[in-house]
């Protein structure tokens, strides 16, 4: 009798057991005031495996419940063998939550909204796109010619396409063909936020990149790294790993520079937005660490807008002739983590500088209310 018992217990547990593998259930919250929109969700992977552990990476899809359609997703490696995260694109209203089901299944294609990569054709530049927005840093072949620069670039869009390799391929990117174009001047400034150390009262400006390293792109996500050789930054001797990160659907990256000198004490840096002869909207937000341009309009081009968000505290904010400017410290060796990006009104979302300060604004409260994710 007790046998009978023992197989008819084991007889329930194991189809319950068997079910719990076959699919993990993800459920977001978002306790915020904030409505969430393309917002894009990091789920540990050592998570999704906790609960479906056999979970096939070559078979598997992301389902709204409520709608039974599928979820685009990205498997996020950073570089390394193994996958670290799921990212999936939800929108989710102010003080709600959403469920989302990973199970078995056959994904279905959706077309990347990111991309990046290294450009030998064109001197060196590293180039990357989202569906809203594109920006170039300049290489090693670049340096002391007389189309060098110093900050990052920004390249305009009013398509949700990829479009770098074909304005490459046509070697014409300062005229608009219909989906935007290069018309952002950088020269020697730190153009649409770049960061660099700030000793003795002046800007001490690295040389351009001289390595890369992608670690991720796309469809959803893409992060890369590049690396700076030593340079003197005033009595300073520095090197530079900044490692930047592009979401589809955002306006900004997001962008990890670890600086390595020999010192104990912080190393003062500054954030730029290079400055335009004629008035544009100006706003600079101490306390929040938010620092926003909205350009002057360039004639037939339209007008760019430009922003950076510090997640660190913000020492000071000010305008000078050439460039707006924050301030801020870093240790050696340790990551310090800030926002920058840009938007254009011809794209027809941000079509004033009310929005584009809003825009960060909300962007800003993302960051301080992030979303809670748990799985089962």
């Amino acid at each position: 009798m007790k046998i009978i018992k023992t197989f008819f217990t084991l007889a329930l547990i194991l189809p319950l057991t068997l079910m719990a593998q076959s699919k993990a259930t993800v459920t977001i919250q978002n306790n915020s005031a904030l409505n969430r929109k393309e917002t894009l969700i990091a789920i540990k992977w050592a998570t999704v495996l906790s609960s479906y552990p056999q979970i096939d990476t070559a078979n598997f899809v992301v389902v709204n419940p409520n709608t039974k359609k599928q979820i685009p997703f990205q498997l996020e490696h950073k570089g390394k063998a193994a996958i670290q995260n799921l990212l999936v694109q939800v929108d989710i209203k102010a003080k709600s939550s959403i469920i989302l089901s990973i199970q078995k299944g056959k994904p279905e294609v959706f077309a990347a909204k990111i991309y990046a990569r290294y450009v030998p054709e064109r001197l060196d530049d590293f180039a990357w796109e989202n569906d809203k927005i594109a920006f170039r840093a300049y290489g090693k072949a670049l340096e002391k010619t007389e189309g060098d620069a110093y900050g990052y670039d920004v390249w305009v869009k009013r398509t949700n396409k990829l479009v770098l390799n074909d304005r490459y391929k046509r070697n014409d990117y300062h005229i608009d063909h219909g989906d935007g174009l290069d018309y952002y001047h950088v020269g020697y400034t730190l153009g649409a936020g770049n960061m660099a150390p700030y000793v003795n009262d002046t800007i001490r400006y690295s040389g351009n990149y001289h390595h890369w390293k992608v670690l991720d792109n796309g469809p959803l996500r893409s992060t890369f790294q590049l690396l700076y050789d030593s340079w003197n930054a005033g009595s300073i001797k520095v090197t530079a790993v900044k490692t930047i990160s592009l979401d589809a659907g955002s306006q900004l990256n997001r962008i990890e520079t670890v600086y390595t000198f020999n010192d104990t004490k912080p190393m003062p840096v500054v954030v730029g937005i290079i400055r335009r002869e004629k008035a544009g909207v100006i706003g600079l937000n101490e306390q929040q660490g938010i620092m926003s341009y909205w350009e002057p309009t360039f004639e037939k081009d339209g007008t760019t807008a430009v922003g950076t968000i510090l997640s660190t505290p913000a020492e000071k904010m000010w305008v000078n002739k050439e460039q707006l400017l924050t301030r801020t410290s870093v240790r050696n060796n340790e990551p310090i983590v800030y926002y920058s990006g840009a938007a254009w009104d011809k794209a027809g979302q941000i079509t004033n500088s009310k929005q584009w300060q809003d825009y960060l604004d909300h962007f800003n409260q993302e960051i301080q209310n992030p979303l809670i994710v748990s799985v089962k």
